[in-house]
């Protein structure tokens, strides 16, 4: 991968400036910012200035196995960062702390229990860097998962200078979601030092009735009049806030591309039908007879499968936009998401992966998402793009989880929560779209038809000619 320069946007010297200026500190911005970016160029300083150390980064698997060291090979800034993840089996995980030349480490939360057992009485790190840290909300002093409490036994280490949260929406659930999360970063000096003396000072308890049977009551925590203001206030010298509509046209969505990397034998495969209109995979032949087609399969396997010829079966060869489309979710944090596919067979990977999402082709599943009781749904954008109304009022993310040629109906399925459709529902919000895009494969040749509005075949011939360089 070649290295690009690195020309900040307007909003991220902010965001460098304040990680470096604050050794414990949150930074919370939307997806598409440049958090990670930011991150590993303030590493960079922090090197460069003989201040730092050696750097964990902790994040969902995909994150820490591909997010981090992908960015830090793309800009020339970074030349003298290494990255490398500790993930994989345990000797694999064993392996890698063993290459101590390496300035960030990167490791997904479910191993982090194993990492801080094992290296507690001798650690290594300096910096910590918290990903995705919406996950350390269910924190308690005296219980919690054991994930965060393992983060907890090391987050006050003599030797952890830095400990710096990086999360897109920290409390898009409510105030309440803050406390977990602040006290990695101050012991609890500012928010109390207990879950208890949290809630009580700022949250009461009101009887609502259901909203199905009026006869039936339940118990729900709100906050008083004056903690929003209040916890803001105490809060606002550690954690920075980078909104978009500060920094971008609302008029417009907000569209980012979220790259995936095909490896070893999805690549292959990818490979051999492009250039030769063939391959096969476990015994089964697959072949294109024309152009078309050869453009159809190549984006299936983009997407990660590949269709059985003559069935309605198909063959997985890849899960890499599953874990890209977790990642936004999860950033979403609780958000509603809006995801287009374009093959049945990416439906039904989807389903299988997030079982509360919604098949808006249905009339159940369409009302679900309307109504917020779903968070995720799905949606072709042939049968999505026209006489769909109501989803604004829930939604403001789309994810294209398949790139395919056909720009009206990618248009039409923004515009069901696009900025037209979010002022006339009254709201003043940013409308983002995420492009899970396989890198160097015809996915790339798709999105610049939608960007240039050049012809298919010219996009096509100019993807072909790229990879015979």
């Amino acid at each position: 991968m070649s290295r690009k320069p690195c020309i900040p946007r307007p909003w991220q010297p902010m965001m460098l400036d304040h990680l470096v200026d604050h050794p414990r500190c949150a930074l919370w911005a939307d997806m598409g910012m440049g958090k990670t970016g930011v991150t590993l160029h303030a590493l960079a300083g922090l090197k460069l200035a003989g201040v730092g150390g050696k750097a964990l980064v902790i994040g969902p698997l995909r994150v820490a196995r591909d997010v981090w060291s992908d960015e830090a090979q793309r800009w020339t800034g970074l030349d003298d960062l290494t990255v490398q993840p500790i993930v994989g089996s345990e000797t694999e995980r064993i392996t890698a702390l063993r290459n101590d030349k390496a300035d960030v480490y990167t490791i997904n939360y479910e191993n982090l229990l194993w990492l801080v057992d094992r290296l507690h009485h001798d650690w290594p790190f300096s910096i910590i860097v918290p990903d995705e840290a919406r996950r350390l909300k269910g924190h308690r002093s005296k219980q919690g998962g054991v994930r965060t409490q393992a983060l907890a036994r090391i987050a006050f280490h003599p030797r952890v200078r830095y400990f710096w949260e990086l999360c897109g929406r920290p409390a898009s659930n409510g105030l309440l979601d803050l406390w977990g999360q602040i006290w990695y970063l101050d012991h609890g000096f500012r928010l109390g030092s207990a879950f208890n003396a949290f809630h009580d000072r700022w949250f009461g308890y009101r009887r609502i009735k259901d909203a199905i049977n009026p006869s039936k009551t339940y118990v729900q925590r709100f906050p008083f009049p004056h903690a929003q203001d209040e916890i803001q206030g105490l809060l606002k010298d550690i954690c920075l806030t980078v909104d978009p509509k500060d920094w971008f046209d609302v008029q417009d969505p907000i569209v980012q591309r979220v790259p995936v990397t095909l490896t070893g034998d999805a690549w292959r495969h990818y490979r051999e039908m492009e250039r030769a209109f063939f391959t096969e995979i476990e015994g089964t032949r697959f072949e294109a007879f024309s152009a078309g087609a050869k453009s159809v399969k190549c984006l299936a396997f983009a997407s990660g499968f590949q269709y059985v010829p003559h069935t309605d079966k198909w063959i997985t060869t890849h899960d890499k936009k599953m874990e890209a489309l977790e990642s936004i979710v999860e950033e979403a944090n609780g958000a509603s998401v809006l995801v287009g596919y374009w093959f049945k067979s990416s439906l039904a990977r989807m389903k299988k992966a997030f079982p509360k999402g919604v098949d808006l082709a249905t009339k159940e599943g369409l009302a679900a998402f309307k109504s917020g009781q779903a968070s995720i749904g799905f949606g072709h954008p042939q049968s999505m793009g026209h006489g769909i109304d109501g989803l604004q009022n829930v939604c403001n993310i789309a994810v294209f989880a398949d790139q395919f040629w056909d720009m009206d109906c990618r248009d039409q399925f923004i515009a069901r929560i696009g900025p037209v459709r979010q002022k006339q529902a009254g709201l003043d919000r940013p409308v983002f779209v995420y492009d899970i895009v396989a890198e160097r494969t015809l996915d790339e040749a798709v999105l610049e038809r939608m960007d240039s509005k050049r012809s298919v075949q010219e996009c096509l011939l100019n993807a072909m000619k790229r990879n015979k360089l």
